[in-house]
């Protein structure tokens, strides 16, 4: 038998284990929106501003661990802390599912998130491990199309479970979670841990915490408020402060929390700008459809679920044929150009939207032109800046993208919820979703343009002579 195909059949297993946990933890981040109106009911109507701490504890919480256990995992191995994560994540959404009242749903959602921060870098250091290094770059692709299809189909399955009770959106977790340990345990690869590895700053991942959740809480809660309020403007101010600290010691500390340097590799600093832009308007795109299907076209969970099925059906197909046409024209004008189809479907919903229901004219074209914007953008980015890393870094780079993916995802929900909050009682729904969606259009304009920045891959270079340490190896990233 050829060695290859050796390699590739025992990459399966871990693959498989792998695909499992992305999927259960991207599907989760986004099966709650579908689920959102019937929580807010089952606790006595909570706002929205009160039922998007649901979604945006996790984003956040999940955005501030990225990167410690991103090396964590380099530390004391990329398997023990992945199979830690998915244990703490199965056990948090047993709690999610028995919450009596929002703050414990809210609080057991950050515990669900910490789970899912120790599986998303090592699920990828660990996939780089068991792969050959030719096959690498189709084998991230098809880890970040698994993650922006179940990511997707979220609002899908939501729909279908929320029939039963919301509580089953947590519930299905379960199986899945004890299957992929079982599993796990037998086939997943043994990279070695680097015990010199020293762990990142923990203030400052205190401190990018403070940021992210004080500037999210005072665009979320700023239009109940006011926005010239004490509480609006310490939020604010407060975030600022934390931001610039936060980013202070990164610049100074000798084991920063976020690693500059690694944003100024030709195509990783790009990619990952672009793709945090572009993740603020696809978590806005997924909750606005939701809302607007069942607050002003009053659609049910499940016919929601279906109403945006189309756009998710794009994103697999694509997303593999993405790959070929990034290495011949290169990542950068691909998903430059995906970025403007996603805006594109985002105008269209700005242009054609009415509280009369149409779908056929008004949601179905946004559907298919926002999917074929995420098959071609997220995998694309999400591959082109992976690939871009060198292998002392497969852990923390990945955890770098992820957290400004979650970073973004939480001013995307805040921004909408702003937006909607500042003009549904002065213009009314329609006029509130209109804007919503043309900002979240331009969003993807901007992310677009950050695109053009992302160099095509160099070959690789020729292995150092022996004795020769790459600077990378010493931890100082060029």
């Amino acid at each position: 038998m050829p060695v290859g195909d050796s390699n590739h059949r025992s990459a399966r297993a871990p693959f498989a284990v792998v695909v499992a946990a992305i999927f259960m933890s991207n599907l989760d981040l986004f099966i709650v929106n579908v689920a959102l109106p019937s929580i807010g009911q089952d606790f006595g109507g909570s706002s929205l501003a009160g039922l998007s701490w649901v979604l945006n504890a996790y984003a956040i919480s999940f955005a501030a661990l990225l990167v410690a256990a991103g090396r964590l995992g380099d530390r004391i191995g990329q398997r023990r802390v992945f199979l830690a994560g998915m244990a703490l994540f199965t056990v948090a959404s047993a709690a999610c599912a028995g919450a009596p009242d929002l703050a414990l749903l809210v609080a057991a959602r950050v515990v669900q998130a910490a789970g899912a921060a120790a599986l998303i870098p090592t699920s990828l250091a660990l996939l780089m491990a068991a792969t050959p290094p030719e096959r690498r770059s189709g084998r991230v692709r098809a880890w970040a199309a698994v993650g922006g299809v179940s990511a997707a189909l979220g609002p899908v399955a939501g729909g279908l479970l929320v029939q039963a009770d919301w509580r089953w959106v947590f519930l299905v977790n379960l199986p899945v979670g004890v299957a992929a340990i079982t599993v796990g345990l037998r086939v997943l690869p043994h990279p070695p841990p680097r015990a010199a590895e020293p762990l990142p700053d923990l203030a400052g991942a205190a401190l990018l915490t403070a940021a992210i959740g004080g500037l999210t809480g005072g665009l979320v809660e700023g239009p109940s408020w006011g926005w010239a309020s004490a509480g609006t403007i310490a939020l604010l101010a407060g975030s600022a402060i934390s931001l610039a600290w936060f980013l202070w010691r990164c610049a100074r500390h000798d084991h920063p929390m976020f690693e500059l340097g690694l944003l100024r590799r030709p195509t990783f600093g790009p990619a990952s700008l672009a793709t945090f832009v572009f993740s603020i308007g696809f978590a806005a795109m997924l909750l606005s459809n939701v809302l607007w299907c069942q607050t002003v076209w009053h659609y049910s969970a499940l016919r929601t679920g279906l109403a945006i099925a189309p756009g998710p059906a794009m994103v697999p197909g694509l997303a593999i044929g993405a790959g070929t046409l990034a290495r011949r024209f290169g990542p950068g004008p691909v998903a430059a150009v995906g970025n403007l189809v996603f805006a594109a479907g985002l105008l269209w919903r700005a242009g054609f939207v009415a509280a009369t229901p149409h779908y056929l004219t008004d949601m179905l074209p946004s559907m298919l032109l926002t999917g074929i914007g995420v098959g071609l953008t997220l995998p694309t980015l999400i591959s082109a800046g992976a690939t871009a890393l060198p292998p002392e870094r497969f852990g923390t780079g990945s955890a770098v993208l992820n957290m400004g993916r979650q970073v973004a995802s939480a001013l995307g929900v805040a921004g909408l919820v702003t937006v909607l909050g500042t003009l549904a009682t002065a213009a009314g729904a329609v006029s509130a979703f209109r804007h919503a969606w043309l900002v979240t259009a331009a969003a993807s304009i901007v992310a677009a343009a950050a695109c053009v920045f992302i160099r095509r891959p160099r070959a690789a270079a020729p292995a150092p002579d022996r004795g020769t340490v790459p600077a990378v190896a010493t931890g100082k990233v060029p």
